[in-house]
């Protein structure tokens, strides 16, 4: 019998290459929603022209689906096929923003590609250390690409080294916004503020043509998707799509998953990468013995928006340049958090006008022009905090079989929000940058896609916790390899760290 893999998301196609380097068979199961045909004439229509010949038409035509994109989803390609409506999922989903997704690649259809290694010291409780995971970054960094130079923020964050990789250009703003940061390093290292440039996983051919928000015509931007294809053509590998798993069960042989149309199939292990909300229906469905109730937690964020007083030499919205992450910034002082805390910088992005304009527009008429120029100085800052900081979030099998969620705030989060956008505001005012902490705006919980922790990896698991293989206690065959397993949620970028994690117990299960 073969191991079955639940879910072709990031976890998905990262334990499964761990299987398969093993010699295992992989059977992996998803719900297969792929692009619609409509979209996908669209895309190819695009890209069929060069970027420098597209007129301001076909630009606009191409963005319109994104700007009308329904509240509380994600889109691409003008297509909501990767992310499920909440309440597909979520028997209330008011109040909780986090989505689950039934397509071939799962969000990462969707993600900022921004990617960066955990650090040991925001690994407390855990019982895999940073050093532990990074053969499995390099080796995930084998089937997908990542973009990033060598800088200061190797040195805090060792796991990765960036030796040999290839940045993508920065934006015009960047390319600034960099350097200037790079001649204040060491007023930045005074106040525990290290910076450098972004890292994507995105192909060194990318064409510049600052769609990433909107689906990128030429698919650069990795997506698991992408890795589903590749591992089609592999010996021992085999991907059904179709109807979704609905429960499991350890049987003397092996494991038995059963499927929404009634279909069983039988397999000698299962490796859950479902995604966090998928994985916990699944899990609260299936083990009596576990616990009625789990607990997500997540590394929340705000958006700290600035202006730069720097001339630009070129208008910021004038391709060539891309719209994903182009600088993180890191604070790691415990004056502010004993964690650390993750920034990434955004530069101007078509979205930017809109909003400023739908925003204050109506309050003065005749204004539109004012605000199109000022988004052309504007550099907003996503800020992730430790999953210590923030709200939790209590799930339970409804009734109906779908998920009731309850938030529970932590009332220590303005606190350490208020700390970080104080040292943020310092920092970036060295760099040309003034930030308006009036306009701070916090994202609604789950809202960050950084969640999970349901059922968290411990040296001595208790009822509720799994071992370092992500085996819940009470199971010895089934394994959960997603976020739900991270028994916290450091600041940095999660999605690289959950797939080192999941080839790491791809690797190492029995």
């Amino acid at each position: 019998m073969a191991d079955i893999v639940i879910g072709s998301g990031p976890a998905g196609v990262s334990v499964a290459q761990a299987l398969l380097a093993r010699g295992r068979e992989v059977v992996m199961l998803d719900g297969g929603k792929v692009l619609e045909d409509a979209a996908r004439a669209r895309r190819d229509a695009i890209a069929a022209t060069a970027p420098e010949d597209w007129t301001d038409a076909a630009r606009d035509a191409w963005q319109a689906p994104q700007f009308d994109t329904p509240d509380g989803q994600v889109r691409r390609y003008g297509s909501d096929f990767a992310m499920e409506p909440g309440v597909t999922t979520l028997s209330d989903p008011d109040g909780f923003a986090l989505r689950a997704s039934r397509a071939v690649g799962g969000l990462s259809n969707l993600w900022g590609a921004a990617v960066l290694p955990y650090r040991t010291a925001d690994l407390a409780g855990w019982p895999v250390t940073a050093e532990a995971l990074a053969p499995h970054y390099r080796a995930v960094a084998g089937f997908m690409p990542v973009a990033g130079r060598a800088d200061d923020l190797e040195a805090l964050l060792p796991a990765f080294p960036m030796e040999g990789r290839r940045p993508l250009p920065p934006s015009p703003q960047a390319e600034v916004l960099l350097a200037r940061l790079d001649a204040a390093r060491a007023a930045l290292a005074g106040m525990g503020v290290h910076a450098g440039a972004g890292r994507q996983a995105v192909d060194a051919e990318c064409r510049q043509c600052g769609q990433c928000l909107h689906g990128c015509p030429w698919g650069h931007i990795w997506s698991a998707a992408r890795t589903v294809a590749e591992l089609r053509a592999r010996t021992g590998f085999t991907h059904r799509p179709g109807p979704p798993a609905q429960g499991f069960a350890e049987t003397a042989e092996g494991v038995e998953v059963t499927l929404e149309d009634g279909t069983r199939l039988a397999g000698t292990r299962l490796f859950i990468a479902a995604g966090v909300l998928e994985t916990a229906r699944l899990l609260l469905a299936s083990h009596p013995g576990g616990a009625g109730r789990l607990r997500l937690r997540e590394s929340g964020y705000f958006f700290l928006p600035a202006l730069h007083r720097w001339r630009a030499k070129r208008r910021p919205d004038a391709p060539p340049f891309t719209t994903l992450p182009q600088a993180f910034v890191e604070i790691d002082d415990p004056s502010v958090s004993p964690h650390l805390v993750h920034a990434q910088l955004y530069t101007w992005n078509a979205f930017y006008p809109r909003d400023l304009v739908a925003s204050y527009g109506a309050k003065l008429p005749g204004s539109a022009p004012l605000w199109r120029a000022l988004a052309r100085r504007l550099i907003v800052a996503q800020v992730f905090l430790h999953s210590d900081h923030y709200a939790a979030v209590d799930v339970t099998l409804a009734p109906d079989g779908r998920l009731a969620a309850t938030v529970a705030a932590d009332p220590g989060t303005a606190l350490v929000a208020n700390a970080a956008t104080a040292r943020l505001g310092r920092a970036l005012g060295h760099a040309g940058l003034s930030t308006l902490g009036f306009a701070r705006r916090p994202g609604a919980p789950g809202s960050s896609f950084h969640v999970g922790g349901s059922v968290p990896m411990a040296s001595d698991p208790a009822p509720g916790q799994a071992d370092r293989l992500g085996r819940p206690q009470g199971l010895g065959r089934v394994h959960l390899v997603d976020a739900s397993v991270l028994p916290s949620i450091p600041a940095t970028t999660i999605t690289f760290s959950v797939m080192a994690n999941a080839h790491r117990i791809g690797t190492e299960a029995p």
